[in-house]
């Protein structure tokens, strides 16, 4: 199981948010897939957290009935919320299962190359989802996938990237795709853009922006990518917050408040940056052999490039021997920047994989080290620790002793895995107990990773990041601990609370040996914003995290770690957000059904169309006709538990009945963007479904 942890980090890294097209898979070894005919993307974006929509139609070329395997790559900040599929006219939704996926591919022998292809496509992190129902000969199926993401920021610029190459399945054209990006946002909105197309149409009035475009006869061969800038003027703190009192989702007791806190620098030059004292640990073993000891070199020679005047640095290559660049730290200038680099082109792969002599190298070098620096260690690997010490907890052990030993005061250790054969659970623990992230990426990402994840990390501003809130009352706040603050990078920082009122924020850290500290007043609503629906799920996504790393801990099959994966699971469950021990599971039991026939058993009794649905939407249902003449009643539900809207019928049995929804709450008010769930009670039945408000 590959899981994408972020300990203690800037919330938004510049690598890219693979927003894609599904794949479904009839064989992956013989490369035979249906056809995509059209795709459609629904994107809404507050304040950087986006919820996507997107909806793909396939056609069954094969000539007979036939089941399928269907795949959606995600990104590794991506978090799953609702599936769909439509299947002879049908809609159904898929429920959330307490059990992992199954990630094998129908046909997988693991040898053919269009299986490595076809993994490529997906990257690490896909959604799996095992179809039971067969797709008619001649017919189409439409997926639709629901998910949030926090888009990726540096400097104050935001992008959204569509994997649309799809290439390497077809060569025929879609019928259509169409984009719809619709942006929110506190700060002013300088300007949105499709990259490389003049043809889409766009509407920017300052906090709110809207992007759409429409295709026809279309060759899916190219990537899209839509970026839009905020104001530079309107950085600092600010906050938002929300409060759920009358709630159907009672997941805990940490509170019916939900808070987001968010700590900008100035990107400007008006910054001070904090000069490092960095060091890059490297892996040369044997395994790093081809295009990976290319690409680290190329990762190295790039830090080595754009190191600050004023930083020091060394750089440490290891296999089962270890050599350095120097015995110790040396000023970056132009001399030993040209020598850095020399060395870097003389590394080359070969020997065993001894991670702890690198250590053993590298961190006495901070020994006495400027107290007024930042310490940093990025670390990369490929494989398991094969000479020295072997044991994950002997190096961890080794690397704790070799901090203490040496007096390195608040050293930050980065770690990156490439390709399977990384010890995730050591580089995890690695990077959270010292104050770091640890990424795992694949063999041929090393050097856009590392590239880009340097220049978040390049200027240093704030050490020692702390936070405290007076009167105490924020609770279950993350990530947990702090990470040291960066220049053109966002903290935001999340959290619950239970009695809404206006509380004091003291954000505090070092810079330059100095002790700085920030106040800010932040007002806890005691309202429901349904504009900030997401932040709920923004919660639980940073809580499973934070779990995440406390399972790694934890030694394998123990009580504790059987404990912590339910404390998953339950969250994943009850706030509607797919992690690595939960996902969908088709329910309809490969169910056949007619085209016109609408009566499905069980929650499939109730349908929205259209869905998504921007102005109107009618809600379908149809019950036996023993329950003629009984009242039915219709709610409205945001995710985030509060009841929205309401309405009464008299059913008509053995008939459809139809309820329009104007999209508007109570108050007459037109309800945010997202996903809502509609409820039908009918005597002491209860059916759902959902649907997407644009």
């Amino acid at each position: 199981m590959k899981i994408h942890i972020f300990v203690g980090l800037l919330t938004c890294l510049p690598f890219f948010s693979l927003f894609s097209n599904g794949v479904c898979i009839i064989n992956a070894d013989d490369d035979t897939y249906l056809p995509l005919v059209a795709s459609e993307i629904n994107v809404t974006v507050n304040n950087q957290i986006a919820t996507i929509v997107s909806t793909q139609v396939f056609y069954n070329d094969t000539g007979v009935d036939t089941l399928i395997k269907y795949a959606f790559p995600l990104t590794e900040t991506a978090s799953a919320l609702q599936l769909r599929w439509n299947n002879y006219g049908v809609w159904y939704t898929a429920d959330f299962s307490p059990t992992p996926q199954d990630t094998t591919l129908p046909g997988n022998t693991g040898g053919d190359p269009t299986y490595s292809i076809i993994k490529e496509y997906l990257g690490d992190y896909p959604l799996y989802f095992n179809l039971e129902q067969h797709i008619p000969a001649g017919g189409y199926i439409t997926f639709e996938i629901t998910y949030v993401d926090l888009l990726p920021y540096a400097f104050n610029v935001v992008e959204f990237f569509h994997w649309n190459d799809y290439s390497l399945f077809q060569n025929e054209p879609l019928d259509s795709l169409k984009i719809n990006f619709e942006l929110y946002s506190d700060r002013t909105i300088d300007w949105l853009d499709l990259k490389e197309h003049n043809d889409e149409i766009v509407i920017n009035n300052g906090n709110e922006a809207f992007l759409s475009l429409e295709l026809n006869d279309y060759y899916a061969d190219e990537n899209l990518v839509i970026e839009y800038q905020l104001n530079s003027d309107e950085l600092g703190l600010f906050s938002f917050s929300t409060f759920i009192a009358d709630t159907i989702l009672h997941c805990d007791e940490d509170g019916e408040g939900f808070m987001a806190f968010i700590v900008e620098p100035d990107p400007s030059e008006n910054t001070e940056v904090i000069d490092k004292i960095f060091t890059l640990i490297i892996d040369k073993s044997g395994s790093m052999s081809g295009s990976k000891i290319q690409q680290a070199r190329d990762a190295a020679s790039f830090i080595v490039n754009h190191l600050n005047e004023g930083d020091e640095f060394n750089i440490v290559v290891f296999d089962s021997q270890i050599s350095t660049f120097k015995n110790d730290h040396v000023p970056y200038n132009l001399n030993t920047q040209m020598e850095a680099l020399s060395f870097i082109q003389g590394i080359t792969d070969g020997g065993s994989t001894n991670i702890s002599g690198a250590f053993s190298t590298a961190i006495p070098q901070f020994n006495n080290s400027d107290p007024e620096k930042a310490k940093i260690i990025i670390f990369f690997t490929d494989g398991a620790a094969t000479a020295g010490i072997t044991s994950t907890q002997g190096i961890l052990d080794h690397v704790a002793s070799l901090v203490n030993n040496n007096e390195v005061h608040d050293l930050s250790i980065f770690t990156f895995g490439i390709g399977e054969g990384a010890n995730q659970q050591l580089l995890t623990l690695l990077a959270l107990q010292n104050n770091g992230l640890s990424e795992f990426l694949g063999a041929e990402e090393l050097l856009e990773v590392i590239t880009n994840f340097y220049l978040t990390i390049q200027n240093p501003v704030l050490l020692n990041t702390e936070m405290f809130f007076d009167p105490d009352v924020v609770v279950e706040t993350y990530p947990n601990p702090l990470p040291n603050l960066f220049k053109g990078q966002q903290l935001i920082v999340v959290g619950r609370y239970q009695n809404p009122q206006e509380v004091n924020v003291n954000f505090s850290g070092t810079a330059f040996g100095n002790n700085v500290y920030y106040d800010y007043p932040l007002p806890l609503s005691d309202a429901t914003s349904a504009e900030l629906q997401f932040l709920p799920r923004l919660w639980a996504k940073r809580k499973m995290e934070h779990l995440y790393l406390e399972f790694f801990s934890a030694q394998s099959g123990s009580p504790e770690a059987t404990a912590l994966e339910d404390s998953i699971v339950n969250i994943s469950l009850c706030y509607g957000v797919i992690s690595p021990f939960t996902s969908f599971e088709d329910n309809s039991g490969g169910t056949q059904v007619e085209i016109d026939e609408l009566h499905v058993e069980d929650e499939e009794v109730i349908f929205v169309s259209p869905n998504p649905f921007r102005e109107f939407t009618n809600i379908h249902f149809q019950v036996p006709w023993n329950t003629f003449g009984e009242e039915a009643e219709v709610e409205i539900w945001s995710v985030d538990g509060v009841l929205v809207q309401r309405f009464f019928t008299t059913i008509i049995g053995g008939e459809e009945n139809i309820i329009s929804w104007n999209g508007e709450s109570f108050n007459g008010t037109r309800v945010a963007q997202g996903v809502y769930y509609v409820v039908l009670k009918v005597g002491s039945k209860i059916f759902r479904s959902k649907v997407v408000k644009l």
